[in-house]
């Protein structure tokens, strides 16, 4: 038997029906293990893959064929504990790392859990998500928040995460250039986690003049607007150059276009790193025989590992305020959701797209 009280109501959640087909509906929850706590969800932000399921019903490999419930990035309150949780009461504020891996693969136990090909990962198909009243999660993946973290900073600690992985990666230090190619709300968060790890000198491109903006104002040293064609990489890379003032020791590559690698393998220096976050093309052509001859190493990044320590640590001391990226704020109802997912696929002025429950 669990410590803690019975849930109020039925438990309700937002499943992804069909293409652009969103339904809140009852979600039963699984029985709580001993090992397990049940939280009430208070903050769930919307990432780029949840649109994406509503667009196509796929994200890369991962194909929705039933229905699911979507959301993963998320903070909330204990409600009940398992008969074997020591460290979480009832009332704790907690963000959830919402991948479950196996902790039995070489994988696993070699560290590198994010790659467990047995991942269990909030809404990705076919596992169920987090913007529901309520989930029932392992204790040992849920972070108590420092007091003075909000359970909306919460819920950012899963988008940072890429961003702080991605460094680690990369070897991010204070003495790395970084470059960072999209200023969404990937490459904003990766370029908050560079600072943080110390970067001096960081110079963000995109496409769009909103986000090269708000990339200042969350504190670029430099912005670089450029365009979709390949044609114009020659002239973009010297224009990075000139912005950069030096040497690129580090681009990540947040986009993941035939066009943003391209710029990233041309741009970094012989003998540095070109770190691939984003997925925007499933498959590339990019000139990798130049970059190889000069020894620039392409490193790739899968989602995380034990960073939510780190985030919070970041938050907590203010070395990263990730409050200026939560541009929309709605409730959880049926028109709410519809509208706030619609908001988010949109883009323009909007970052990062909030729900509270």
């Amino acid at each position: 038997m669990g410590k803690g009280g019975k849930s109020h109501g039925e438990n309700m959640a937002a499943w992804l029906m069909g293409l652009n087909t969103l339904k809140i509906q009852p979600f039963k929850l699984p029985p709580l293990g001993p090992h397990d706590v049940r939280v009430s969800m208070k903050a769930v932000g919307i990432c780029g893959s949840d649109v994406h399921y509503l667009k196509t019903l796929r994200c890369a490999d991962f194909i929705v064929k039933e229905p699911m419930v979507i959301g993963h990035e998320c903070a909330g309150v204990i409600e009940e504990v398992g008969s074997e949780v020591k460290a979480l009461v009832r009332g704790d504020r907690v963000a959830l790392e919402p991948g479950i891996s196996c902790w039995r693969c070489d994988h696993c136990k070699g560290g590198r859990y994010n790659l467990c090909p047995e991942m269990k990962f909030f809404a990705t198909p076919p596992v169920h998500g987090s913007l529901a009243n309520q989930v029932v999660h392992p204790a040992d993946l849920c972070f108590k928040l420092p007091d003075n973290v909000s359970l909306e900073e919460g819920a950012m600690c899963e988008p940072l995460s890429v961003g702080v992985h991605a460094c680690r990666r990369a070897d991010v230090g204070p003495e790395t250039r970084v470059l960072v190619m999209g200023a969404g709300p990937i490459g904003l968060v990766t370029m908050l986690a560079a600072r943080a790890f110390g970067a001096p000198r960081i110079v963000i491109v995109d496409v769009d003049d909103y986000r090269l903006s708000v990339a200042k104002k969350l504190g670029a040293d430099e912005i670089v607007k450029v365009s979709t064609s390949l044609e114009d990489i020659p002239e973009e890379v010297t224009h990075i150059h000139q912005a950069m003032g030096s040497d690129v020791d580090v681009t990540f590559d947040c986009a993941g276009f035939n066009k943003t690698m391209s710029t990233a393998l041309k741009a970094t220096r012989a003998g540095g790193k070109v770190c691939l976050i984003g997925m925007g093309h499933g498959e590339m052509t990019v000139p990798l025989t130049p970059a190889a001859a000069r020894e620039v190493d392409v490193i790739g990044v899968f989602r995380y590992k034990n960073t939510w320590p780190l985030c919070l640590e970041f938050i907590s001391s203010g070395k990263i305020d990730v409050k200026p990226l939560i541009t929309h704020r709605y409730g959880f109802s049926q028109s709410e959701v519809e509208e706030a997912f619609e908001i988010s696929a949109r883009g323009g002025t909007a970052i990062k797209v909030m729900f509270n429950l």
